[in-house]
């Protein structure tokens, strides 16, 4: 898979690199990466899909100088789900073939957003849901317009889950919630998801980018390489494996503990200054 015809990085608000229908920027060390298919609600297709993949790969390859991620949707949505229109024209050439794209697509844009080093922050304005509402639930922060809408959706078109929607929601929600969830398929408001950790901060609609990334940017100059190590942290981490957690987070705090970031926190703290952080 070709994973980006666009050499050129754009910097600050000057136009989007554009590639399989995502733009990709640099504002400071965040990089943006922005779904822009706003006719179809940014519905997942084939060439979005792709386009996904390949900026997520970037970032990750880009580290020297992507220190945080805002992953947006241009228009009125962030992300509808799956593009019906595509999934029914797979299905008539076979199920086998229109399922498979579950494996072969949607899961490697998952792992790609889990395993990022750098922090993602998700920016969500109107409708995010079914595998939409997947790849939100994959940053590790998220912030919504007030108008912002939130659904499952899966089993109104009669299938389960994907995208990791069901340990998302389990993890985040408690079971009996996420059950509730997806199995009525119910809408649920930003307010909502707020009270059930689901959404980091609630702002006025419109402002979710620029909220989005003055938080981005806020991480991007913290110490990312114990951001790194604790994205690592809470995704291994087994509530019954007490003894395995710990071991996780002593072995973390001792690679943490030799890099400079933590050295030179130290010394500023005890001299009373501001901590500069470099991610090393």
């Amino acid at each position: 898979m070709e994973v980006s015809r666009a050499e050129k990085t754009t910097t600050g608000t000057g136009t989007d690199a554009q590639d399989h229908g995502v733009g990709y920027r640099l504002e400071g060390a965040v990089a943006v990466i922005e779904l822009s298919r706003p006719a179809a609600g940014n519905a997942l297709d084939v060439v979005l899909r792709h386009g996904l993949l390949g900026a997520l790969r970037r970032a990750r390859a880009d580290h020297q100088n992507v220190r945080a991620v805002l992953l947006t949707g241009r228009g009125r949505h962030f992300c509808v789900g799956q593009d019906l229109k595509e999934h029914a024209r797979a299905l008539e050439i076979s199920p086998t073939y229109a399922f498979s794209i579950v494996r072969e697509e949607y899961n490697p844009l998952v792992e790609a957003l889990h395993d990022l080093p750098q922090p993602v922050v998700a920016a969500v304005e109107g409708a995010c849901v079914g595998a939409g509402l997947g790849l939100a639930l994959a940053a590790d922060l998220r912030v919504a317009g007030q108008s912002a809408r939130f659904s499952t959706a899966f089993t109104g078109i009669g299938l389960a889950a994907d995208s990791g929607l069901s340990g998302a929601l389990a993890h985040t929600v408690g079971r009996s919630r996420a059950a509730a969830l997806m199995l009525l398929g119910d809408r649920f408001d930003p307010e909502a998801a707020r009270q059930w950790g689901l959404v980091h901060q609630v702002v006025p609609d419109g402002t979710a980018s620029v909220e989005g990334l003055a938080l981005a940017q806020r991480l991007a100059v913290g110490p990312t390489a114990a951001y790194a190590e604790v994205k690592a942290l809470l995704r291994d981490t087994n509530p019954t494996d007490v003894a395995g957690t710990l071991e996780r987070e002593a072995s973390a705090q001792e690679r943490l503990g030799r890099t400079a970031d933590h050295r030179n926190a130290v010394e500023a703290f005890l001299s009373g200054q501001r901590p500069e952080f470099e991610g090393s």
